[in-house]
């Protein structure tokens, strides 16, 4: 059992979820273990044939085409490599959590709509505006996918020295969340005649853009942010028909308290829940702890190294290169050995018989 077996063991115990049982399940079973062996052996092959190079290119009769498949080696791998590290941190969400933050102005709904998911008081609700100021986090299963939510301060300008800590706490929750759930009150959107007109085809855009840069609040591209009209209870059937119409499918229209549209609500956010935990029933090996995201990124920067120096004609530091490379993801599984590396030498080439 190596280190990435032995995670997956542990993982397995704290599991409490479906998905995160299944995903565990996958590397105790030796998912991640055989693709960093297939790796690893692939770098040991390349070292090994770049170190007979270095020493026996001159008394012995090598094969010419042994720098040519040095080269494919390392570059179909250093390729694999840099897809598997763009994975979106699939695997580390679904084992620690898809984060989602609830934000908007003070009012709309946001302890409510906490409260609904949760089916349970966790956040203090009230028509005093204000009332909550620091993020409220409640844990749970969502169709078998772990997520955290988190309550946040109404989002407003104000005097109040501690209401302006909460927001602050609040901007800074959304900006590292996997998801932002803007709630906006869909009885009271006097801006809304003006954002259709200026932009027909994507008003959700529009609106989602205008609230977060009233808020101050910067996102980043792989972000996802979820429109939420709340309150419909509180629209004519005729208005909020038009809503409807005016808004794409991806939009959340939901009466919090009186429980009008959250099953559907639900049913959409666990879909794009999956979608962020890239569904733990794929048999990919993901890519689960930011321990072995680091040493592959390192690896990865040994490899971009490697080329450099071998474009150089300087073998000897390009073959320290893949050396380095080999201890990085070493580190992950537990091992390398130098004796791999002369047997690889002895086995391929017949040196010394």
């Amino acid at each position: 059992m190596d280190l990435t077996e032995a995670e997956g063991v542990a993982d397995l115990i704290h599991a409490e979820t479906e998905a995160q049982r299944r995903q565990a399940y996958r590397q105790m079973a030796g998912s991640l273990s055989r693709k960093y062996s297939e790796w690893r052996e692939r770098l040991l092959r390349a070292r090994a044939f770049l170190e007979a190079f270095i020493d026996f290119g001159e008394d012995e009769q090598l094969d010419p085409g042994v720098m040519d498949e040095v080269k494919t080696t390392v570059q179909s791998l250093h390729e694999e490599l840099k897809a598997y590290l763009n994975d979106h941190r699939r695997g580390e969400r679904l084992r620690n959590g898809v984060q989602i933050t609830i934000v908007g102005e003070p009012n709309v709904g946001k302890s409510s709509l906490l409260n609904a998911l949760c089916l349970r008081p966790a956040a203090i609700v009230s028509p005093i505006a204000g009332t909550t100021r620091d993020i409220v986090e409640s844990a749970f299963d969502l169709g078998g996918y772990p997520v955290v939510f988190s309550d946040t301060a109404g989002l407003r300008s104000t005097d109040d020295l501690i209401e302006n800590e909460g927001i602050r706490r609040a901007t800074a929750r959304a900006q590292t969340s996997d998801l932002i759930l803007l709630v906006v009150d869909s009885s009271n959107l006097p801006e809304l005649p003006a954002l259709i007109d200026s932009s027909p085809q994507r008003p959700h855009q529009s609106l989602i853009s205008q609230r977060l840069s009233e808020f101050g609040m910067q996102i980043s591209s792989d972000q996802k942010v979820h429109l939420l009209f709340n309150k419909i209870d509180l629209l004519p059937p005729d208005a909020l028909n038009s809503l409807r119409e005016k808004f794409p499918s991806d939009c959340h229209f939901v009466s919090c308290t009186e429980d009008q549209g959250m099953t559907e609500f639900v049913t959409g956010l666990t879909d794009v829940v999956k979608d962020l935990c890239g569904g733990a029933s794929v048999g990919e090996a993901n890519l689960t702890q930011q321990r072995h995201r680091q040493h592959l990124q390192q690896c990865s920067a040994r490899l971009d190294h490697f080329w450099t120096l071998l474009a150089g004609e300087d073998v000897v530091l390009a073959t320290h290169e893949i050396q380095q490379a080999l201890r990085c993801i070493g580190r992950i599984t537990g091992h390398v050995y130098v004796e791999e590396v002369l047997e690889v030498i002895f086995r391929d080439f017949c040196i010394g018989k």
